[in-house]
């Protein structure tokens, strides 16, 4: 498929008009930081739940899920199960908490705990992550969709990348929430669109194909031996996204900022379990149709071209998903597909955007004016917003001119510098004792084992110690986590304790609170009636 049909390209404006409609919508309502960065408080639990959903599943998702699970089996799916698991345990205590804890910024919470100096390197690590993330995103889209339809690549990149700075520039986060709205059910309709065709074309029918991949083990989540050595095992991979989530859920501005939009503590709960709930059914969905797609070739008995193998002949699985898209989606369902790719790409990067302005600006910015006006504040935002979306651009060029191994060093800095964020955060919830010194102490423990493990054992391996770390990939930040908290509380104990670290910014104090506004609901009605 060349070129994609005239119904296609129809679907595709259609989307793309929409998504500039919503914008423009919303630009004239954003004349204040509050506005532009937390949407007024305004918006309804169902539709922060699909922003989430949203801007959780990207083109990585699209790509890597189907990839993972034609090459093996389901264990990549296991980290994505504590999405939930970690929600039920602490969602309703970290939603509530980070409401009433701080204004904008999540970050805003470990400056009271520790100092600025917590809160700036926080800041940086999760901006450092957010803009490898969205170079990659925007590569990702290409590989689909420029197999699909001849486009050059960079057009591609830079199309995607402006249409999405400009909406997010001029909307803000109502007009980000909104455009998410609608791309979350385009990323519903696009999987479903997949699976559709996958099973009415599958030789000997669905059945067939259920049953040869049972035979092969091909729904397993992996090994369920406690081996924690072992790579792919399920508890390693379980493990894994517990941490992750954990920090997704208390120190990701992205989820973060999301909490402080809805109206009261109760939307902003909802709204947060609708997201995650959303999100196990289409992780599901993606790995079906990896294991879809094994199947179909298995009973089919098609061969693959010579650009789907390695140079020993084997099939590079991320290559295959793309490939089916290219030669067996019909006319106007390859359309719809098409706008779900484009939607994955566009959702993450709006959100990081306006994000990584909301951090610039509150963390930043108020910093170093803090006698600057409402409006200045709101330009340097929107300034923040373009110049981010041109350098995601400028990489994910870089990336699909050179591969992603050009960026390896890069990838691996991030990896490095944004080590032990959740351990930082149990250590200043759960501990009264825990100082800045302690934190300190762990962190930099933290980024020496990250830094040796990640070069010297991780998916970026560059050097060769003798003494090189060897266990899972995804286990060398659940260690980091771990370091800064037991070496932090640790260390805290070697320095004076904090008088001035009020009980109410910990769990205990929490709990206490919690009991008060039982004696007084209306207490609990807005976020900005009942600071910390």
């Amino acid at each position: 498929m060349n070129t994609l049909r005239w119904l296609d390209l129809v679907i595709i404006a259609i989307y793309f008009g929409a998504v500039a409609a919503i914008g423009l919508h919303f630009a004239r309502r954003q004349n204040s930081t509050e506005a532009y960065f937390v949407a007024r408080r305004s918006i309804p639990h169902w539709a922060m739940g699909l922003s989430i959903f949203a801007t959780i599943i990207s083109s990585i998702t699209f790509i890597a899920y189907p990839g993972a699970a034609f090459q093996g089996n389901w264990n990549q799916l296991a980290p994505g199960l504590m999405a939930v698991g970690v929600l039920l345990l602490g969602g309703m205590v970290l939603v509530s908490f980070f409401r009433h804890a701080v204004g904008m910024s999540a970050y805003e919470y470990f400056e009271k705990r520790f100092g600025y100096g917590a809160r700036a390197y926080s800041a940086l690590a999760f901006a450092a992550g957010h803009f490898s993330k969205m170079g990659f995103v925007l590569f990702t889209i290409t590989t689909a969709i420029c197999g699909m339809t001849g486009w050059d690549k960079y057009q591609v990149i830079v199309g995607v990348g402006l249409v999405t700075i400009l909406y997010t520039l001029v909307g803000g986060l109502e007009a980000v929430i909104w455009t998410e709205v609608l791309q979350g059910i385009v990323k519903i309709l696009g999987v479903l669109v997949v699976l559709g065709v996958l099973l009415c074309i599958m030789p000997g029918g669905a059945a067939a194909a259920f049953r040869l991949a049972a035979s092969h083990d091909k729904f397993s989540l992996g090994s369920y031996d406690f081996q924690l050595t072992a790579k792919g095992n399920f508890w390693v991979m379980l493990l894994y996204g517990a941490f992750f989530y954990l920090q997704k859920y208390a120190t990701d501005q992205t989820l973060v900022q999301r909490y402080l939009v809805a109206k009261n503590d109760r939307e902003a709960l909802k709204g947060v379990a609708l997201g995650a709930l959303l999100c196990v059914p289409a992780w599901v969905a993606f790995m079906l149709v990896g294991t879809l797609l094994w199947a179909y070739y298995q009973l089919s008995g098609e061969s693959f071209p010579a650009q789907l193998l390695d140079a020993k002949g084997q099939v590079i699985a991320d290559r295959v998903f793309p490939f089916f898209l290219t030669t067996k989606i019909p006319a106007g369902l390859a359309g719809i597909f098409m706008a779900a790719l484009f939607s994955a790409a566009m959702s993450t990067m709006s959100s990081d955007l306006n994000c990584l302005a909301a951090v610039g600006v509150q963390d930043y910015y108020c910093r170093l004016r803090p006698e600057s006006t409402e409006r200045q504040r709101l330009f340097i935002g929107k300034l923040i917003v373009a110049g981010s979306g041109w350098l995601a651009v400028g990489i994910g060029a870089v990336i699909a001119g050179k591969g992603d191994g050009v960026l390896a060093l890069y990838y691996a800095t991030t990896a490095i510098v944004s080590a032990g964020l959740a351990g930082m955060f149990l250590l200043a919830f759960f501990s009264r004792r825990a100082n800045k010194q302690g934190l300190w102490t762990g962190m930099v423990a933290a980024l020496v084992f990250t830094g040796w493990a990640t070069l010297t054992g991780g998916k970026y391996k560059m050097l060769d110690l003798g003494c090189n770390y060897a266990g899972p990939d995804v286990l060398i930040g659940v260690i980091a986590h771990l370091i800064v908290l037991v070496v932090g509380y640790a260390a805290s104990w070697l320095f004076p304790p904090d008088n001035t670290i009020r009980n109410e910014w910990t769990f205990w104090g929490w709990l206490e609170k919690k009991k008060l506004l039982k004696l007084n609901p209306m207490a609990s009605a807005s976020p900005m009636e009942v600071p910390l």
